[in-house]
C-alpha cells in the first residue's frame, strides 16, 4: 500500500507558528519532529512507500525532513521507494480531489492507496493501524473507504458522516451547536477525517462519472512523457482544472462508499485551542510549550488553564486565565481560550500591513538551507545565512540594494558578473546594486556568513533570478 500525504494549506488559524513558507505540517511541535514527519513514520508499518502532493515552495521542506528522518530514525527508509520518495508538485491548489487524482494518474490502476492529511495528531498507533487493516480490507473490494472519528464532545468546526455499521447513510456539513450536540447524542455520526483508502483505479473510475470535466483535466494536465519521482505540473494546466474537494467531487456522490468507524486518539490540530488541549499535563496549571531546548521556563504567578507557547524570550503572566499566549522572534498573539478561530481574521488584517509576518519567519529555510534576520530596520537588514554543502543560491540581481557578505565560517563560492572568487572566514566581498551575482557552498560544511543589505528598500520580493537549480 502506498501512503499518499497531501501537503497543501498554509494553517493560519497556528499563526505566528505557522506560515505560509513554513505551514504548521512543516513545523515541529512535538519530540522535536513536525506534523508531517509524524505522519511519515505513523505510516511505515502498513505502508511500504510514500508519496507527496506539495507546492513547490514545500517541496525542498518535504525533502529535508525526509532525509532528516532518515538520518535520525533506522526505520524511516520503509517510507521510501527504491528511488526515493514521490513527489507531485502543483504550482497552485486546486483543493483535494485534483491533488488526490493526480497522484492516482501517476500510479498503477490496481496500486491501493492510503490517502491521508500532513498535518494531524494521532496518539493510539495500535487503534489506527487497526482501523487501516479494516479500510484495506474494504478497499480490496473495490470500495471507497473513509475514516470515521468518534467525537469527543459537540465540534462545529468538522463535517460529520452518519454510519450504520461500516455503510454510510449520509454525510453533513459543519453543524450549529445545537446540531453537533443532537449528532453526539444519536452515536451514530462520526467526525470527517479526511483520511481515505481505495484503488486508484477504482477512485479514478468514480471520478470519471461524478466529475468528468475535473477527470479530463487532470489526465490533461499530467506529463505526457512518463512519470517519474519528481512530477511538476504546469501552471497553465493546473489552473484549468475545477476546484473541488474529494467529498463534494466523489464521496458524497458514489455507491461504492464505506468508512471505518474509529477511536485513535485523532487531532486535526485546526486552533490553539486544540493545541492546547493536546499539551496541558495533568496536575500542571498550565499548558507549556517550548520551541527551543534553552527557552526558559515562562513564570505564572496565580495564573492558570493558560496556554504558553514560548521560543527564547522571558513570559511573564499575573493573575490571569484562559489565555493563549504564542510568541515568536517577531510576532505575539494573545487571545482568549475560545477564541482561536478568529486568527484566521488577524492574519486577514497582517496581510495588508505587513505582508511579510504572513509569509515567512525571521527564521527561514530555503532548498539550499536557510537564513535568521537579525535586524530590520529604515535603509538596511542584517542576516544571518547558512548555506549547505552543495547548496546553490539562484543566480539573481536587486535593483534597490546593495549587499556586503562577510564569511564566518566554511568557504563561499561567489560570483559577481563574469567573475568568480572563494571568500573565506573573516573576509568579505561587496556585490552592487544591479550586479548579477551568485552565492554556493562547494565544500563539505556549512558556510555560515553573515549578509548587510543597504538600501530604500530591502524586501524579500527585490529579487530578479536570472538562473535557479531549485525551479523557483
Amino acid at each position: 500500500m502506498i501512503n499518499i500525504i497531501l501537503c497543501g494549506g498554509s494553517g493560519t488559524r497556528l499563526w505566528p507558528l505557522s506560515r505560509t513558507m513554513l505551514p504548521k505540517q512543516f513545523v515541529r511541535l512535538f519530540n522535536n519532529r513536525s506534523l508531517f514527519q509524524d505522519t511519515v513514520l505513523r505510516n511505515q508499518p502498513v505502508c511500504s512507500s510514500t508519496f507527496v502532493v506539495s507546492n513547490n515552495e514545500q517541496f525542498f521542506l518535504a525533502v529535508d525532513q525526509l532525509d532528516q528522518l532518515n538520518k535520525t530514525d533506522c526505520h524511516a527508509s520503509l517510507a521510501m521507494t527504491d528511488k526515493g520518495a514521490q513527489f507531485l508538485l502543483e504550482p497552485v491548489g486546486r483543493n483535494t480531489a485534483p491533488a488526490i487524482a493526480l497522484a492516482c494518474m501517476a500510479l498503477d490502476s490496481d496500486d491501493l492507496v492510503l490517502v491521508t492529511t500532513s498535518d494531524h495528531l494521532l496518539k493510539d498507533q495500535e487503534a489506527y493501524e487497526s482501523a487501516v487493516l479494516e479500510a484495506k480490507e474494504l478497499a480490496e473490494q473495490n470500495n471507497l473507504v473513509t475514516f470515521g472519528i468518534k467525537p469527543t464532545y459537540p465540534e462545529v468546526g468538522f463535517g460529520y458522516i452518519e454510519a450504520n455499521g461500516n455503510d454510510v447513510s449520509s454525510f453533513k456539513e459543519k453543524p450549529d451547536a445545537e446540531t453537533a450536540q443532537s449528532y453526539i447524542a444519536q452515536g451514530n455520526y462520526y467526525w470527517n477525517s479526511g483520511m481515505f483508502c481505495f484503488k486508484t483505479g477504482v477512485f479514478l473510475a468514480e471520478l470519471k462519472q461524478y466529475a468528468p470535466e475535473m477527470y479530463q483535466a487532470c489526465q490533461d494536465a499530467m506529463p505526457k512523457d512518463g512519470c517519474d519521482n519528481e512530477i511538476r505540473i504546469e501552471l497553465d494546466a493546473m489552473k484549468a482544472i475545477p476546484e473541488d474537494s474529494i467529498d463534494y467531487a466523489v464521496m458524497e456522490q458514489s455507491q461504492k462508499v464505506k468508512v471505518v468507524p474509529c477511536d485513535m486518539g485523532w487531532s486535526d490540530l485546526g486552533s490553539f485551542d486544540a493545541l492546547y488541549d493536546e499539551v496541558k499535563q495533568p496536575g500542571l496549571d498550565n499548558a507549556v510549550l517550548s520551541r527551543l531546548e534553552d527557552s526558559p521556563e515562562p513564570i505564572c504567578i496565580d495564573s492558570k488553564d493558560n496556554l504558553i507557547v514560548a521560543r527564547e524570550r522571558q513570559i511573564a503572566l499575573v493573575d490571569v486565565e484562559d489565555l493563549l499566549v504564542v510568541d515568536t522572534s517577531d510576532a505575539i498573539l494573545i487571545s482568549k481560550k475560545g477564541s482561536s478561530q478568529k486568527v484566521k481574521a488577524v492574519v486577514a488584517q497582517i496581510k495588508k500591513q505587513a505582508p511579510e509576518l504572513s509569509d515567512i519567519h525571521r527564521l527561514a529555510f530555503r532548498p539550499w538551507g536557510s537564513y535568521e534576520v537579525l535586524v530590520n530596520t529604515e535603509g538596511y537588514k542584517v542576516k544571518r545565512i547558512i548555506v549547505k554543502p552543495g547548496g546553490r543560491l539562484s543566480l539573481q540581481k536587486h535593483f534597490h540594494r546593495n549587499e556586503h557578505w562577510i564569511v564566518v565560517s566554511g568557504t563561499a563560492t561567489v560570483t559577481v558578473d563574469d567573475k568568480r572568487c572563494l571568500v573565506r572566514p573573516n573576509e568579505s566581498t561587496y556585490i552592487k546594486m544591479g550586479q548579477t551575482h551568485r552565492l554556493e557552498n562547494e565544500g563539505k560544511i556549512d558556510l555560515v556568513m553573515v549578509e548587510v543589505q543597504v538600501g530604500e528598500y530591502t524586501g524579500e520580493d527585490d529579487i530578479v533570478r536570472i538562473e535557479d537549480v531549485y525551479g523557483r
